[in-house]
């Protein structure tokens, strides 16, 4: 049973005198500490209720589209607290319009000067000024008259077939073209028909619109062929996942993304199963969240130092001194930590770190609470705090996984996903085109010609720009 009086009068926990607490029978004694915990329980679960309530994309892993409008803070126009304007910064160097090849040239000469005369020497440019317009768009339409005719051998008539490179009857230009709208920028099957009538003169059913998708998914299986296998032998990965529905079941949009491919994948399971399957035989370095199966992984990982920052954000938050103490320290500690990516420390800046850090540790891990959480957290993936220090190119947060998933993340908001195992291969192979192709500063559009065209010819595409 615990004490009938606490050692230091400030700690009495109830509103009447010790005499009167002594002649309370025991039982009651015993209800009233029992009341007393409960009471204390009830308020860390209400605490922690409130900050769930209260989590944000800073303070958590909701995405910034999750915040509500009327809590984000507010910038006056003109306001004496803003640091500095907008637009480019003293030093910036720019971004200059391109001087394109010209179709045309023509030549501007001086006509009057100020002093009245308009007859001049020595004539020569001085500046190219560009004007870029778009030609009028008059679609190439080929009728293919197929013609029949009756042997003269055996009196049987002979039909003409269309050539197997047109049988579709859509080029692989324009293929492209829907191929790009609908996938590489996440427009909806009507919005791609309304674009075609709009700009193009071309009525095109939905129907048709989907078997062109299906087309220039078969002509890019050897593209997302290639980037997997690029995928599974770099170096370094940055490994991520989401959900995604398709007809409405639960399934995950897995990312595997290094500096030059991004290889996707849908799976019906978030496991460890899945990512195998995604990695198969890749043993490199991995960057990732703290999803435990990727806490299991064998090799060397670097942890993404922005998930820990936020829970410590979060913890920061809070109410509870203890908590938001633990929290702040442990915040500052990361920050710190993830800064030495840019400025390496010195050895006594590192020695001091870590002694802080420890200190965090032992003073918090043997709590039962969210701060003991965190911090044998922190001791479990000590080793994979700071591997970004000794790998080059390694970066200490996960940022690339999470921007390559982004996309995919606004493609399942706008359509809630697929309806079919051929919606989840359309997704999976232009998404990892898409994102290849940004990285790698190649132009989708002309991959998609190129690759529709040698599926047209039963060709194999040319491969050269992902290699």
């Amino acid at each position: 049973m615990e004490p009938l009086l606490e050692s230091t009068p400030t700690l009495w926990p109830f509103p009447f005198t010790a005499q009167d607490w002594q002649q309370t029978p025991a039982a009651v004694q015993a209800y009233l500490h029992t009341l007393r915990r409960e009471v204390g329980e009830l308020h860390e679960r209400v605490e922690r209720l409130e900050a769930r309530l209260k989590q944000d994309s800073t303070t958590s892993s909701k995405p910034p589209s999750s915040d509500s409008p009327y809590k984000q803070a507010r910038r006056r126009t003109g306001s004496a607290t803003r640091t500095r304007k907008g637009g480019g910064k003293p030093g910036h160097l720019g971004h200059r319009q391109v001087l394109l090849a010209p179709t045309s040239v023509e030549d501007v000469l001086p006509e009057w000067c100020a002093c009245g005369r308009g007859d001049f020497d020595l004539i020569q440019p001085y500046y190219t000024h560009q004007e870029i317009e778009l030609p009028p768009i008059e679609m190439e339409v080929t009728h293919w008259v197929l013609h029949q005719g009756r042997c003269l051998g055996c009196g049987r008539w002979h039909k003409a077939q269309v050539p197997a490179e047109h049988v579709t009857g859509y080029g692989p230009r324009l293929s492209a073209l829907m191929a790009e709208l609908a996938g590489t920028y996440g427009n909806g099957r009507r919005m791609v028909q309304t674009f075609c009538a709009s700009v193009l003169g071309v009525p095109i059913s939905l129907g048709a619109i989907q078997k062109v998708l299906e087309r220039v998914t078969l002509a890019i299986d050897p593209h997302y062929t290639l980037i997997a296998t690029q995928a599974r032998q770099a170096p370094v990965n940055y490994i991520d996942e989401t959900p995604w529905y398709c007809d409405n079941a639960l399934e995950w949009l897995w990312v595997m993304a290094s500096e030059q491919v991004a290889f996707y994948m849908i799976h019906p399971r978030r496991s460890k199963e899945a990512f195998f399957d995604l990695i198969e035989a890749w043993s490199g370095l991995l960057v990732s969240d703290g999803y435990g199966v990727y806490q299991n992984w064998v090799n060397a990982r670097q942890t993404c130092l922005a998930h820990l920052m936020r829970t410590a954000r979060g913890l920061a938050a809070r109410q509870h001194p203890e908590l938001a103490a633990c929290g702040a320290w442990a915040l500052v500690e990361l920050q710190r930590l993830c800064q030495m990516a840019k400025a390496p420390p010195t050895g006594g800046e590192w020695r001091a770190w870590y002694a802080r850090l420890c200190k965090l540790i032992n003073q918090y891990h043997e709590r039962s609470d969210e701060a003991g959480r965190l911090a044998r957290r922190l001791l479990r993936e000590m080793e994979s705090l700071w591997v970004f220090l000794s790998h080059h190119g390694v970066e200490p947060t996960n940022n690339r996984g999470e921007r390559a998933l982004r996309f995919g993340v606004q493609w399942r908001k706008r359509s809630l996903g697929t309806a079919s195992d051929k919606g989840n291969r359309w997704v999976e192979r232009i998404l990892s085109l898409k994102e290849t192709c940004r990285l790698r500063s190649v132009s989708t559009y002309h991959v998609l010609v190129d690759a529709v065209h040698s599926f047209f010819c039963g060709q194999q595409p040319n491969l050269a720009c992902l290699q």
